[in-house]
């Protein structure tokens, strides 16, 4: 799993609007920080909650110069109606092929629910140079971060 100090893993997969478009990580990188909020499902109350919050706080990560991309292996369809139902104005990524999850180590099961392959709930801040500044990683998917200490970590980015 990469840490603070490590070179980003990048990636490519789908950005959860109705038109589907690429994203491509490396793009992302090098016009302020990146916060990759990896959630295990759209539409699961933790996960909304989350989600929600990221949003409520946008003002503030956008002042400190940062992108916000929630990140899950759900279709973009969903994650487009997921947005929608709730206001979520950053982008969200699919990640159906599971290579973000890969890439940072973060795929789960919760096989009571028959999910599998999905993201664990996880935060990176990413620097301008593409360095990981900040990482949090659930310990149990319910868990939520702690978003006052993202803010700061962009802060310090």
């Amino acid at each position: 799993m990469p840490q603070p100090g490590d070179t980003a893993p990048t990636f490519s997969a789908t950005r959860g609007t109705s038109d589907h478009e690429s994203f491509d990580l490396a793009d992302a990188i090098g016009d302020g920080p990146v916060v990759l909020a990896f959630f295990p499902g759209a539409f699961t109350p933790p996960c909304t909650n989350e989600m929600i919050t990221f949003q409520d706080r946008l003002d503030r990560f956008e002042e400190a110069g940062a992108t916000v991309y929630g990140v899950s292996a759900d279709s973009p369809f969903s994650q487009g109606s997921f947005r929608e139902e709730h206001g979520i104005e950053f982008d969200l990524v699919s990640d159906m092929g599971g290579a973000a999850i890969d890439a940072y180590d973060l795929e789960m099961d919760i096989a009571e629910l028959g999910l599998h392959g999905i993201a664990n709930r996880a935060v990176f801040v990413i620097d301008e140079e593409g360095t990981i500044t900040y990482s949090w990683v659930a310990d149990d998917p319910t868990n939520e971060p702690d978003y006052d200490e993202v803010l700061e970590a962009v802060r310090a980015a």
